[in-house]
């Protein structure tokens, strides 16, 4: 079993950066939802995000593997990374609070420690367990979310959603084994997610209309900044600092959507924004073993 690897700078920084694109992805979607349904936003994410990556790949002349085990590294990604997470997390946001969602989504750091420690990736050191809860309690306490008015089957979609999350952040380690750039790893999944949404999107959930500007502005970001440039980022961070690492950024995405709230719409901030901030970046420094070092 692997001795868990410590963050970077360079590390912290993307880390930072896909959690700017990823919390910015909230204030996107809460645009596009004004006039599309959850599913289309999703297939359009996707879909859109796959064609960009493709046109990069193409121009960059990167190879693309087209063997039995990267199709395969390819599907299960696409699978447990976007396809079954996505859909899960639209249905549960249309009952739950935004709150409720974003604590929940939050458990994503939770699962990958237990599972990289089952699966004999990582090892589960104790400042690993408890940077991991206390960034919980931290991303908690500024949503603010009541648990008894959670409804169970959103909450088991959630679960469900990050447990998938936690997989794919261990399944994607891959990737590197097989030798695939990140750039073609996140054109893949983000295919395959576009093919596995599609028949759910059109068929189940079609849209009225064509998107007004705004609408579709909100879509193309979602899909070019929180999904093509995000993913790409999402695979050089595994690289660089394993799984249970990458999927801190779960941690770092409430307060950056409730800052790009205040910032953009308006949204006021509380005392419990600034406490979770700090309880946050607190278990950060103990998961990385760096409070220790201050300590000493």
């Amino acid at each position: 079993m692997d001795a868990p690897p410590k963050l970077s700078l360079r590390a912290f920084g993307l880390l930072g950066l896909l959690a700017v694109l990823w919390g910015g992805s909230f204030l996107f979607v809460g645009v596009a939802v004004r006039e599309w349904p959850p599913l289309p936003i999703v297939l359009a994410r996707v879909a859109v995000a796959a064609l960009a990556l493709w046109a990069v790949v193409w121009l960059l002349r990167l190879p693309v593997r087209r063997d039995a085990a990267a199709w395969r590294a390819h599907l299960v990604m696409g699978t447990l990374n976007g396809a079954l997470p996505f859909t899960l997390i639209v249905w549960a946001q249309g009952v739950l609070p935004a709150g409720a969602a974003s604590i929940l989504n939050a458990t994503t750091p939770l699962w990958a420690v237990l599972l990289a420690h089952a699966l004999s990736v990582e090892r589960a050191t104790a400042a690993r367990v408890i940077g991991v809860v206390v960034g919980f309690a931290g991303v908690a306490v500024m949503a603010g979310a009541d648990p008894r008015a959670m409804p169970p089957l959103a909450v088991a979609a959630m679960l469900g959603a990050t447990l998938s999350y936690g997989l794919a952040g261990i399944w994607g380690r891959r990737f590197r084994a097989l030798e695939i750039p990140p750039l073609v790893a996140a054109a893949g999944q983000v295919s395959v997610a576009a093919l596995l949404v599609a028949p759910l999107a059109l068929w189940v959930q079609p849209p009225a209309d064509w998107p007004s500007a705004a609408t579709a502005g909100a879509l193309l970001a979602l899909a070019l900044l929180s999904t093509a440039l995000g993913y790409q980022l999402y695979f050089r961070i595994l690289e660089l600092a394993g799984p249970v690492n990458l999927l801190l950024v779960t941690l770092l995405i409430p307060p950056v959507a409730i800052g790009l709230g205040w910032a953009v719409l308006g949204e006021r901030l509380g005392p419990q924004h600034a406490v979770g901030l700090v309880a946050i970046a607190l278990g950060l420094l103990i998961l990385d073993g760096r409070w220790l070092r201050l300590r000493r």
